[in-house]
């Protein structure tokens, strides 16, 4: 199981400001949309055993596995309207138990801290080993030189950077902190460069 969360520091937690005409506006929702698209889908399918997680304000995370995922299109607006779905649902989550808002897409009131406790405690990944929580940031060690582990939990932010409270956090529990490369890219096109270290094994298979 591959898991991406991504910490959306502006996005709205009300539906009623989520315009899909201006999603940029919206916090910039275009760019975890994008992260979603990039986590799940290839060019003609959908990736097994991914789930991309969405922390919005430090309130909500809204998950999308890609295992269970029915009618999804990669494109931005569609991403938006089902996280849109699942802001509307919010009220049916009680406690850290998620609300289904469709196929594949649930919402759990968890901070960024409940959802890496969630995570880590390897509950409903049929993990053998415990998951490995890895950050990527621009000031970590280069991603190439590090193996890739069974089970791993990337956490990457927005647009923005990590908040001091929230790099201070990350301090304690993360077990590698790594960049993709020399130059700072897109938090979707981070994601594309992880799953390709994923996908060849560490760069050693293609």
């Amino acid at each position: 199981m591959r898991q991406f969360v991504v910490v959306g520091h502006e996005t709205p937690t009300d539906p009623d400001e989520v315009s899909l005409s201006d999603l940029p506006g919206a916090g910039r929702l275009d760019l975890l949309c994008r992260c979603v698209a990039t986590g799940v889908f290839l060019s003609h399918g959908i990736r097994e055993a991914v789930r991309v997680h969405l922390v919005v304000a430090d309130e909500l995370t809204v998950t999308f596995d890609s295992d269970t995922l029915r009618h999804l299109h990669p494109d931005e607006r569609n991403v938006a309207a089902r996280v849109r779905d699942a802001l509307d649902a919010r009220a049916d989550a009680i406690g850290h138990m998620p609300a289904d808002v469709s196929p594949g897409v649930e919402i759990r009131r968890m901070g960024l801290e409940a959802t890496l406790d969630r995570l880590l405690d390897g509950s409903g990944t049929g993990a053998t080993a415990g998951p490995t929580l890895i950050q990527l940031h621009e000031d970590g060690d280069p991603l190439a030189d590090a193996a890739p582990p069974p089970e791993p939990v990337f956490v990457l932010s927005d647009h923005r950077d990590f908040t001091a409270a929230e790099e201070s956090f990350l301090a304690d529990r993360a077990d590698r902190r790594v960049r993709v490369g020399p130059e700072l890219l897109h938090a979707d096109h981070t994601i594309s460069v992880v799953h390709n270290w994923l996908d060849t094994d560490g760069y050693e298979s293609y």
